[in-house]
């Protein structure tokens, strides 16, 4: 496949994030958006329906992946960094919704900003952020 088709394919991929997140409050189940865009450390937790939230955000994650992954491809256009991806993906995946499982279900104050951290990773690309430069760094040094 040519560069260019290649790059204009991760363009699309890119596009495809900014439209998830665009549209997030339309697209997915998650009382915490408004939760923490306001003063969240002084107001009690939400009213949640846990099943559909962790759902939600597993759909989120899921679909942040592909689209990364895709770029990722696009750009690199190697395989093997494709399947360490994945490994690195579902690794995260699983050792990030334990802890989001936890935050959901026994709520504290105190814990908020800790549980707000967690659930920006599940929900927003910071693999790709992270991916990318290590990956472009890697091909440079090989």
């Amino acid at each position: 496949m040519p560069k260019l088709t290649r790059y204009i394919l991760a363009l699309l991929l890119l596009l495809v994030l900014v439209v998830i997140r665009g549209f997030e409050d339309y697209l997915f189940y998650d009382p915490y958006l408004t939760f923490f865009e306001n003063d969240y450390l002084y107001m009690d937790n939400p009213r949640r329906e846990v099943a559909k939230l962790v759902f939600f955000t597993s759909l989120r994650f899921l679909l942040n992946t592909l689209a990364s992954l895709g770029i990722l491809y696009f750009i690199f256009n190697d395989k093997v960094m494709i399947k360490f991806s994945v490994l690195l993906y579902a690794i995260a995946y699983i050792l990030l919704l334990i802890p989001f499982l936890y935050f959901v279900i026994n709520p504290r104050q105190e814990d908020y900003y800790l549980f707000f951290n967690i659930r920006r990773f599940l929900i927003q690309p910071i693999g790709l952020i992270l991916l990318l430069p290590a990956f472009y760094y890697y091909k440079l040094n090989r």
